[in-house]
């Protein structure tokens, strides 16, 4: 969910420090993680399941400090954690809110997490938000500015970010190039990492008929730093990602493939509507698990 960013209080980066956390995680586990949500903050900070690593999403806890952030800070020094945007906008037609990148920097600095992430979208104009990631022009000027923009980004976190790939269910004609040169160009322009959006590949590519595999062959290797799975729905004939639903078999084959062409990457099972409970996140971070079991034996053969 996008939420609209809001100016960041006097202050906060005085307040807000890295000495927050016990200790520090340099890089995500190549294991299967969890998109964490609120239903299940109190299980997790009461009984510290079983779960490699825990995404969150940033905007969620912009504040400069409370009982929300105490229990990020207590789940954090268990598990390595990465930040996930929603609301940067960072392909919109409108300079970065400042005080939004305010915000995040002090949370990135107060946590110190593993991986700091947004997507390829734009979701405000003119000053005003939209709850929505919504799909850019693939075109050469929509590319400079998302470049300007990820630099940016880049330069005030003072540190890399990964961008993600978003689902779609219309394109902005003509396109001047398809939208996997897209993201590869920005990864290559701006030094940033991608965040491999399996599922949005796998939506987009029925939606507008294109070849998934095609969309992977055109990504480079050494970019990719995380991946997500979720599930859809289908409405209409129309995929619409809604991350409401297990991870889908046709998608579950194409993350093999995925797999097959990048090797093992950092996982994670999203899901954000109709919350089960943790027991089924869990039963799905195993079944990704067990494919990436999979792949680093294979890379391991490989490797002696």
């Amino acid at each position: 969910m996008v939420v609209n960013p809001v100016p960041v209080p006097s202050g906060v980066l005085d307040r807000v420090t890295s000495s927050a956390v016990a200790r520090t995680h340099a890089t995500l586990p190549l294991a299967a993680g969890i998109g964490l949500r609120s239903p299940h903050l109190p299980l997790v900070r009461e009984q510290s399941p079983a779960c490699p690593w825990f995404e969150v999403h940033s905007e969620n806890w912009f504040s400069a400090g409370g009982p929300a952030l105490a229990v990020l800070d207590r789940i954090r020094r268990d598990y390595p954690l990465s930040l996930h945007g929603v609301g940067l906008s960072l392909g919109g037609a409108d300079d970065l809110c400042l005080g939004h990148l305010e915000q995040l920097k002090a949370l990135v600095d107060r946590v110190q997490p593993a991986a700091v992430s947004e997507h390829l979208c734009w979701s405000a104009i003119g000053g005003r938000w939209l709850n929505d990631l919504l799909p850019l022009p693939y075109s050469r000027e929509a590319l400079d500015r998302v470049c300007d923009h990820v630099d940016q980004m880049q330069e005030f976190l003072g540190r890399p970010i990964l961008v993600e790939n978003v689902s779609s269910y219309l394109r902005l004609l003509p396109e001047e190039m398809p939208e996997w040169t897209f993201v590869a160009e920005v990864a290559r322009r701006t030094g940033c990492g991608l965040l491999l959006d399996v599922n949005n590949i796998y939506v987009s590519a029925c939606n507008h008929g294109f070849s998934a595999d095609e969309f992977l062959a055109g990504i480079p290797v050494s970019a990719v730093k995380e991946i997500h799975l979720a599930g859809y729905e289908e409405t209409e004939g129309l995929l619409v990602d809604t991350h409401s639903r297990p991870v889908w078999p046709a998608v579950w084959d194409l993350y093999v493939r995925v797999l097959n062409r990048f090797g093992p990457v950092s996982t994670l099972i999203e899901w954000d509507q109709d919350i089960p409970d943790f027991a089924t996140l869990q039963a799905e971070a195993a079944k990704a698990q067990a494919l990436l079991d999979i792949a680093l034996e294979s890379r391991h053969v490989h490797a002696a």
